[in-house]
């Protein structure tokens, strides 16, 4: 009966024993090792609108009469009655799409300076990256993702240092 409960409480003590982290070994490591980054300031153009049904439509319309790439964007309605609509755009052409979005009736358009980092698209490559920023103790304010082709993935950063993370990220 002794053995049983030396047992049972050695066992309860295992439980509450703080969880320890492993570091990454073998293949883990390897593959997190090899995720580069190509990280570059870009300008994200922000235009506000009043809420309608087609929006995105007539938005992505008058971007694309003027000729212009949305390399980047994310779109959504921030008000409970559906009021105002904000769309934030990387393009290849800012004063045109500018112009374009303008056109339109965008009632506000800012532009602000963003990070584009190019990473594989791979498990682990925005933990890679956010890891490396926190290690840096520098605030991500915001990101939006996505993969561009089957092996790259996109994603644009506002941080509160984008120079040194630029920097951080491209010799990562």
């Amino acid at each position: 009966m002794a053995k049983a409960k030396a047992k049972a409480a050695k066992k309860k003590a295992k439980k509450a024993a703080p969880k320890k982290t492993l570091k990454k070994t073998g293949k883990a490591a390897a593959k997190a090792s090899e995720i580069t980054f190509k990280a570059r300031a870009v300008t994200e153009i922000t235009a506000t609108f009043r809420d309608t049904v087609g929006l995105t439509a007539k938005v992505a319309a008058a971007v694309a009469a003027e000729n212009v790439n949305i390399l980047a964007g994310t779109g959504f309605s921030a008000s409970a009655m559906y009021r105002q609509a904000t769309f934030s755009l990387i393009v290849d052409d800012f004063e045109k799409a500018e112009r374009a979005l303008d056109s339109i009736g965008a009632s506000d358009i800012e532009e602000l300076s963003v990070i584009l980092v190019d990473m594989a698209n791979k498990v682990g490559a925005l933990e890679k990256a956010a890891g490396i920023i926190a290690k840096a103790d520098i605030n991500i304010l915001y990101y939006y993702a996505t993969t561009s082709t089957g092996r790259t993935a996109t994603c644009v950063m506002k941080t509160a240092n984008d120079k040194k993370v630029i920097r951080l990220l491209n010799k990562a």
